[in-house]
């Protein structure tokens, strides 16, 4: 029970580090932008330098694009200590078929998230004009 629980712990930790790491990083790799008239560290009012403004050229879009960003790089973090977690699991089970049940049904679970999510991000794609990603 007590290395479930330090498991846990590692894998929380790794989580908020990873995710503190991203939100860093791409705070600093951004030059400082102008959106009227007051800087902005992350995204400025028109995304592809002064065009004209269509939806995909607002402020608002990119923030849209950053967020489903995080959330596909949170999603795939926590996949993998979910498989890590249930593979744990499941070689320590020592021939208890509760927790070998316990291991399989962990990983059935986040292999169904994991494509529960790419479905949902192929739909994003099919309805936002032109894609997330042109």
């Amino acid at each position: 029970m007590k290395i479930t629980q330090t498991i846990k712990t590692l894998v929380i930790s790794a989580l908020f580090f990873m995710t503190g790491f991203a939100l860093v990083a791409s705070t600093n790799t951004f030059a400082a932008n102008q959106c009227g008239g007051v800087e902005t560290a992350i995204i400025s009012c028109t995304q592809k330098g002064g065009l004209k403004a269509t939806v995909e050229n607002t402020g608002a879009w990119g923030i849209l694009l950053l967020a489903i960003n995080i959330l596909t790089a949170g999603i795939g973090i926590a996949a993998i200590g979910g498989i890590v977690y249930g593979a744990i699991l499941y070689t320590s089970a020592g021939g208890s078929p509760e927790q070998v049940k316990k291991a399989t049904t962990i990983i059935t679970n986040v292999v169904i998230g994991v494509v529960a999510y790419a479905l949902m991000f192929s739909g994003l794609n099919f309805l936002i004009p032109g894609g997330l990603f042109n």
